[in-house]
C-alpha cells in the first residue's frame, strides 16, 4: 500500500484545495517530474504499481454518496488503487463535483481521460429531457473529425484542441483520447467513419499534428489511436476481431504516416488497434497483444517514448480468439457489447497486453483481477517486475507533467465562465459551416431560392434517423422553415416493419423539392454502416420519380453509393445541432458552402469533389 505519510509530504496542500486547471506554462520541469515519480515508486507495493496501469470506466452521473455506484467507486479509488479513470458520459458540472470527490479520495493524484473526438460534448453535456426534448446543455461540440478534414483547415483543427483542453481541464480531465489518425479508405468501414480525417494519410497527418499541438499547448495531453491503423478494415472491432490485409509498404505509405507525424509532433499517448495485421507480424495476435507491433514497431522503430493506452480490454477484438500458442481460452464472457465465444479470461488478456508493451489496461471489466494478473505475470514469469515498473514510472511522471502532484482538483465557481463559452461555440459554429460540401448539384437546387426567383418553393423534408435520435431533423429544419414556402416534415425510423413509403412518395408529387436527411452511421454496435436495403430502394424510387431530390448525410458519407442516381448530394458529416445549423444555413443559402470530400466515393466522386455556393452577404472562402 502507497504510504500516506509520504505522499503527503510530496504533494502540497493545494492538491486538496478548490482550485483551477493548471495553468500554461506552470508543468514542472522533466526532471523535477521524474524525481517526483521515482520518490513516490519508492514507497509502493508491487500490487499498487500494478493498480497505477488499470484505468476502469466511469460516468459522470449524479451517485449519492450511499449509492451502490459511489460504493464502487470509493472501492476502486482506496482500496484496489488505480491510476486513473476513463470517463464517459455526463453533464459538466455533475463530472466535475464527482471527479473532484474522486481526487480528494486518492492518496495519489488520478489522471482522467475521456474520448473527446468531437470536443468536450462528446462526452460531457446533459442529453436531453423526456418528453419535451429540452436540451440540457454542455461543452463545446465540434463536427466529427472527416467534417474538419473537409475543411482543410489545420488552423480550425488547432483551435479545436485548444478549446477542448482548456474545457476537458476545467472539469477535471486531463487526457483526450483524441485524434483518430486512422485513414478511412475502406467505404465499408463500420466503426472508423466519419471519426477520420479523411482517406489521404497527409491530410489525416496534418489535421491531427494540428489538433494535437493545440490540445497539448493548452494542458491536456493527446492520444492518437488506434495504432498501426484500423481504417482499412470492413469489420467492427468492438464486436468482432478485424483485420488489416495491407501490405508493409502500403502501410508505410498509408496507415503509419499520420502516426509517425504524431510522434515527431510530441504526441504523449497512443492507442492500440485490436485487430490483426499480417503484414506487421503473420501469427494470430491482435495489435493490441502483439510484442513485434507494439514494442518492436512502435517503441523501437518509431521511438515513441510516451503513454501506451490499449483499447477497451472489454471488447471482442481483443477476447474473442486465443491469442497467444498455448494459452487456454476461457468459456463465453459476456460484455457491453455481447457475449463473447471462446473469449480470453481478462487476466490472459491483460497479461498479454503488458508483456506487448501496453503502459495502460483501459477498461478490463474486472477491475481487481486485472491488478492481480499484472502481479500474477511477474510471478509466473511472464514479464519482470522492472517491465512493470516502467510503466508504473511513465504514469506517475505524467501526473507531475499535469501538475496533478500540486493541484488536482478544479474550481465549480469557474467552470461555467470556459465550459460552452460562447466563444468557443463560435468557433464550432464556423467549422461546421465550413465542413459543408455540396458533393455534386446537377440541377442547382441549393439554395433553395435562387438569385432572381421570387417564390419560396415548397419543400418536403424526409428525416431518417433511429427513434432514439431524438434531436434529428430538429435543427436542420427550423433552418429550412426560414426559405420554404411551406414545409412538411415526416420522419422514417429503421426500426418500422413496414413504413408506408407509397405515402411519402406521393407527399413527394405536391412538392417543389423533396429532401431526404439520413442521419444513420458508424458506431460501437454497428456492424454495416449502409442504409437498410427497403430504405435505399425506396430513396432510389424518389429520385426516379421526383429528380428534384436533394440528399443531405449527417450520418454514413457513402451514402451516394445506395442512391448513385440522385441530382443534388450534400454532405453535413455530424448528427449534431451544430452541424444541422450549419447545414440549414448552407442549403437555404444563408452561408458560402466550400467544403471539399476529404474522402473519394467510388465510382462515383473522386477526393477533393465539391462545389462552391458563396453568399453575398458573407465573405467567401477562397476555393482550395
Amino acid at each position: 500500500m502507497v504510504s500516506r505519510l509520504a505522499v503527503v509530504a510530496l504533494c502540497s496542500g493545494a492538491a486538496l484545495a478548490g482550485c483551477a486547471s493548471l495553468p500554461r506554462g506552470t508543468a514542472p520541469a522533466a526532471s523535477n517530474a521524474r524525481d517526483w515519480a521515482d520518490s513516490v515508486l519508492a514507497t509502493m507495493t508491487p500490487r499498487d504499481k500494478a493498480a497505477q496501469l488499470v484505468w476502469p470506466q466511469l460516468y459522470g452521473d449524479y451517485t449519492p454518496a450511499t449509492s451502490a455506484g459511489w460504493i464502487r467507486v470509493r472501492d476502486l479509488i482506496a482500496q484496489q488503487h488505480v491510476g486513473g479513470f476513463i470517463m464517459s458520459i455526463g453533464s459538466p458540472i455533475e463530472t466535475a463535483a464527482k471527479l473532484n470527490d474522486m481526487q480528494r479520495l486518492s492518496a495519489l493524484p488520478l489522471i482522467v481521460g475521456a474520448d473527446y473526438e468531437t470536443g468536450v460534448a462528446f462526452r460531457q453535456r446533459g442529453g436531453y429531457f423526456l418528453p419535451n426534448d429540452i436540451y440540457l446543455g454542455g461543452g463545446t461540440m465540434f463536427p466529427p473529425q472527416m467534417g474538419i478534414g473537409a475543411t482543410r483547415d489545420t488552423a480550425l483543427a488547432y483551435r479545436e484542441g485548444e478549446i477542448t483542453a482548456l474545457e476537458g481541464r476545467a472539469i477535471g480531465v486531463h487526457m483526450a483520447f483524441a485524434p483518430v489518425l486512422d485513414v478511412n479508405n475502406n467505404p465499408a468501414n463500420p466503426v472508423i467513419g466519419v471519426r477520420s480525417f479523411g482517406e489521404n494519410p497527409h491530410l489525416v497527418a496534418d489535421m491531427g499534428a494540428a489538433f494535437i499541438h493545440g490540445l497539448q499547448s493548452h494542458g491536456m495531453f493527446a492520444t492518437g489511436k488506434h495504432f498501426p491503423g484500423h481504417g482499412d478494415t470492413d469489420e467492427n472491432s468492438h464486436l468482432t476481431i478485424s483485420t488489416v490485409h495491407s501490405s508493409r509498404a502500403e502501410l508505410d505509405t498509408v496507415e503509419l504516416v499520420p502516426f509517425r507525424r504524431a510522434i515527431a509532433a510530441g504526441v504523449q499517448g497512443i492507442m492500440t488497434f485490436h485487430g490483426l495485421v499480417p503484414a506487421l507480424d503473420s501469427t494470430p495476435v491482435p495489435a493490441t497483444l502483439n510484442p513485434a507491433i507494439m514494442t518492436g514497431l512502435l517503441r523501437k522503430q518509431l521511438g515513441f517514448k510516451g503513454l501506451l493506452v490499449t483499447d477497451a480490454m472489454d471488447m471482442s477484438g481483443v477476447l474473442s480468439r486465443v491469442s497467444r500458442p498455448g494459452a487456454a481460452a476461457s468459456k463465453d464472457v459476456q460484455g457491453d457489447y455481447g457475449t463473447i465465444k471462446n473469449a480470453l479470461s481478462i487476466g490472459e488478456a491483460c497479461q498479454l497486453a503488458i508483456a506487448a508493451g501496453a503502459d495502460i489496461l483501459l477498461m478490463p471489466s474486472d477491475v481487481p483481477g486485472a491488478i492481480d494478473a499484472v502481479v500474477d505475470g511477474v510471478r509466473d514469469g511472464r514479464f519482470t517486475q522492472g517491465r512493470v515498473d516502467s510503466s508504473a514510472r511513465r504514469v506517475l511522471e505524467m501526473k507531475a507533467r499535469l501538475g496533478l502532484n500540486r493541484r488536482r482538483v478544479v474550481s465549480l465557481d469557474t467552470l461555467r465562465a470556459i465550459v460552452g463559452d460562447t466563444a468557443h461555440l463560435a468557433v464550432a459554429a464556423t467549422a461546421a459551416e465550413k465542413s459543408i460540401t455540396l458533393a455534386k448539384d446537377s440541377l442547382h437546387l441549393v439554395p433553395l431560392v435562387q438569385p432572381g426567383e421570387s417564390s419560396a418553393p415548397r419543400v418536403l423534408s424526409i428525416t431518417i434517423a433511429t427513434r432514439t435520435d431524438l434531436p434529428a431533423g430538429a435543427t436542420f429544419n427550423a433552418e429550412l422553415r426560414r426559405a420554404a414556402k411551406t414545409l412538411h416534415t415526416e420522419l422514417i425510423h429503421p426500426e418500422d416493419p413496414s413504413p408506408n413509403f407509397e405515402r411519402l412518395l406521393a407527399l413527394a408529387d405536391s412538392s417543389d423539392v423533396a429532401i431526404v436527411s439520413s442521419y444513420l452511421t458508424t458506431g460501437t454496435n454497428v456492424s454495416n454502416p449502409s442504409a437498410p436495403e427497403p430504405i435505399a430502394k425506396f430513396m432510389r424510387d424518389l429520385v426516379a420519380r421526383h429528380p428534384r431530390t436533394l440528399l443531405v448525410a449527417f450520418g454514413n458519407p457513402y451514402l451516394l453509393q445506395q442512391v448513385p442516381a440522385v441530382s443534388s448530394y450534400l454532405v453535413a458529416w455530424g448528427p449534431f445541432p451544430v452541424s444541422q445549423t450549419a447545414a440549414g444555413l448552407a442549403v437555404i443559402g444563408a452561408a458560402p458552402i466550400t467544403g471539399r470530400l476529404p474522402i473519394s466515393i467510388p465510382p462515383l466522386l473522386r477526393f477533393g469533389a465539391g462545389e462552391d455556393r458563396f453568399n453575398a452577404a458573407r465573405s467567401p472562402t477562397p476555393s482550395r
